[in-house]
């Protein structure tokens, strides 16, 4: 496969995912579980219409546990949510487009495009 077609190929995998995901925005929050403690949690929607995207347990009797690092990885995920993903594969995508004509490739793009397609080359 050709370092453009690597390209498409993310942006395909990645759109399919984001397209199946809940729309964003996602926000991280740090939700208290009442005599269980707290844990981090991945939410969508505004209000009374929250619903819980991911749960990162932790159940510790501290906010934001750091040991186990659920706070990084609950703002991270929220991050991440499908608005991300398809502005990526938009990005992906384009610069395939854009390269083919000069048989160039943008090295930052290819090395997204392989961890999104899990392969080396």
């Amino acid at each position: 496969m050709n370092p453009a077609d690597e390209l498409r190929t993310a942006a395909d995998k990645l759109r399919k995912l984001a397209t199946a995901a809940t729309p964003g925005p996602w926000r991280n929050h740090d939700t208290h579980l009442g005599q269980h403690g707290h844990t981090a949690t991945v939410l969508s929607g505004e209000g009374n219409d929250t619903d819980l995207r991911a749960w990162l347990p932790s159940q510790n009797h501290e906010p934001w546990d750091e040991t186990r690092n659920v706070r990084n990885d609950a703002a991270y995920i929220a991050a991440m949510d499908p608005g991300v993903g398809t502005a990526l594969a938009d990005w992906l995508e384009e610069t395939a487009r854009n390269s083919e004509p000069f048989e160039t490739i943008n090295a930052r793009a290819l090395a997204v495009a392989r961890a999104i397609n899990g392969t080396t080359s």
